[in-house]
């Protein structure tokens, strides 16, 4: 089910992003860059089952590296230390993330030969699409 998010992706688009990051707390200067930010996400399986994402962008590159349905630790890109599960619902990638009492959720579909990252922190979504590189 992870086989067809694997591959490179170049972010085309980036919508209500500023307010995704006000409502999980990232300050202003970290969200100037974030907006600014069109990073590739480069998604692969090894043998083992593992999945890696990596995010990478002249400004930062960040991977994490983890198994469906088993919790893990993450720093996020804007710093935070999230325990973070991803697991496949309907067809789609659910990476849910929790901190200090929190909770976001980013929702990640292929619809039309592109990537759909719906990230949600509440009542706030911000969409971000990519396509994927030949």
């Amino acid at each position: 089910m992870v086989e067809k998010f694997i591959g490179t992706w170049k972010m085309i688009s980036s919508e209500n992003f500023d307010d995704y990051m006000k409502a999980i707390g990232v300050g202003f200067a970290t969200r100037q860059v974030g907006n600014r930010t069109k990073p590739n996400l480069i998604v692969t399986v090894d043998d083992q089952g593992i999945v890696c994402f990596k995010s990478q962008s002249a400004f930062k590159t960040t991977e994490i590296k983890f198994k469906l349905n088993e919790p893990f630790d993450e720093t996020t890109a804007d710093d935070r230390k999230t325990t973070t599960v991803v697991t496949i619902e309907n067809g789609k990638l659910m990476q849910r993330q929790s901190w200090d009492g929190k909770e976001t959720n980013i929702e990640r579909e292929i619809s039309d030969g592109k990537l759909i990252a719906k990230c949600r922190m509440g009542d706030v979504i911000a969409v971000r699409t990519y396509v994927k590189e030949m």
